[in-house]
Formats: C-alpha cells, sequence, structure tokens
C-alpha cells in the first residue's frame, strides 16, 4: 500500500472532505497529522468524520495525536487550561457543548491517538522529531507535538505538520529530509497532502483550497 498524508485539518471539516476524495481506499493507507479541532468552525465534525473513518476502514487509516489534542485532554483531564482556552479552545468547547456531547467520552479516541507512523523508509508525526534525546515524551517543548526546532535527519523521509506555512504548497527541507505539510488551512490557504509510495517516495501532492464554510 501506499500512503495519502494530510496536513492540519483545525476544524475545516468541508475541506477535509474535499481531499478526501483524492483518497483511493483500495491501494492508499491515509495519515493525518493531527489538529483535528479548533481554529476553524467545525472540529467537532472533523472528529467525528475521522472516527468514522477509522472504524469503516481500520486498516488503511491512522490519525495521529496532534498538540491541540493534547492540549484538550489536558483541560478536562489534569487543569483548566487557560492558555488553550483564550487562544482557540473556547471555540472548541462551545462546539462540543452545542452538539450535547459529554467532553469527558468525548474525548476518548482523542488520548488513543498514536504520536508516531513509522516504515523502514518513512516517518510520519505532528511536528516531526528534532535533535531532542525525548522525543516522544508528550509535554516535552520539542517533542513531536509541540517541536519548532530545526529537524534531525534520521535516515528516513520525514513528513509533519504543526508549523504553519501559509503557502500553497508543502515545503521540502533537503538538510532533514523532511516535508511540513501545514499549509494552513484555518487562515485560508488551504489543506494539502501528500501521495507517497511504500518506499517514502513523493509520487503526487494535493492542495484544496480551503473551504469558506470552514473559516467564515
Amino acid at each position: 500500500m501506499n500512503y495519502f498524508i494530510v496536513g492540519d485539518i483545525h476544524g475545516c471539516y468541508f475541506t477535509f472532505l474535499e481531499i478526501l476524495k483524492h483518497w483511493n481506499r483500495d491501494t492508499e493507507i491515509l495519515i493525518c497529522v493531527g489538529d483535528f479541532i479548533d481554529r476553524g468552525n467545525h472540529g467537532v465534525r472533523v472528529v467525528e468524520e475521522c472516527r468514522k473513518l477509522s472504524s469503516d476502514f481500520p486498516h488503511n487509516t491512522v490519525f495521529l495525536k496532534g498538540n491541540h489534542e493534547a492540549e484538550i485532554i489536558e483541560h478536562v483531564e489534569v487543569a483548566f487550561n487557560d492558555n488553550w482556552v483564550r487562544q482557540c479552545g473556547q471555540k472548541t468547547l462551545d462546539e462540543i457543548k452545542s452538539h450535547q456531547l459529554d467532553i469527558v467520552s468525548w474525548i476518548t479516541w482523542l488520548k488513543e491517538r498514536p504520536l508516531v507512523f513509522e516504515t523502514d523508509f518513512l516517518v510520519v508525526t505532528h511536528a516531526g522529531i528534532s535533535h531532542t534525546p525525548l522525543p516522544f515524551e508528550e509535554a516535552h517543548p520539542s517533542s513531536v507535538l509541540w517541536n519548532r526546532e530545526p529537524l534531525k535527519n534520521i535516515g528516513k523521509l520525514q513528513i509533519h505538520g504543526h508549523t504553519p506555512l501559509k503557502v500553497n504548497q508543502a515545503y521540502y527541507t533537503p538538510v532533514s529530509n523532511s516535508w511540513n505539510i501545514d499549509t494552513a488551512a484555518c487562515y485560508g490557504y488551504g489543506l494539502t497532502g501528500l501521495k507517497v509510495s511504500q518506499t517514502a517516495k513523493i509520487l503526487e501532492e494535493v492542495h484544496i483550497k480551503t473551504d469558506c464554510r470552514d473559516i467564515e
């Protein structure tokens, strides 16, 4: 199976549905790099669509955890997350309430999301693996949830999101052999996916302009 790897969705439900039209369910594993919620208008609907896809296609879908998923989990299970609530979380909390969802049970699926998808040739995470010795310690500022530092060349192709490019195409960094595919859908630029072969060769880049219903 090849891979279709999609960047940060951030509540852009209608844009997500459009890019899914480019996913070949028979020949590709769909991988989403996390940050399903916040910023855009339809984080709950994005998560519900991802949950449905993971149920319907358990062997060819992977939905990774992003820092925004980690933040809502912290808010519910640890302590009031003031920074997250002020920045974008209140909108998500209001959306959960409007859908009459029990937030404690609703975040169960988010808690179960893995931090990494890895093969002999490819590594996919939310924010990328840097030179930190603790890339998978969730709370660490340079972990694969939060990292903003230059990435490490790990001998495999890395694909990640997290840092919005605010351009209409993914960005390749040769020194780390890595692609950033967060093209800032929630800021109106669009959602990007990369089609990648089993041996980590880039086959195609798919870019979908953000649907106005997702951000206006």
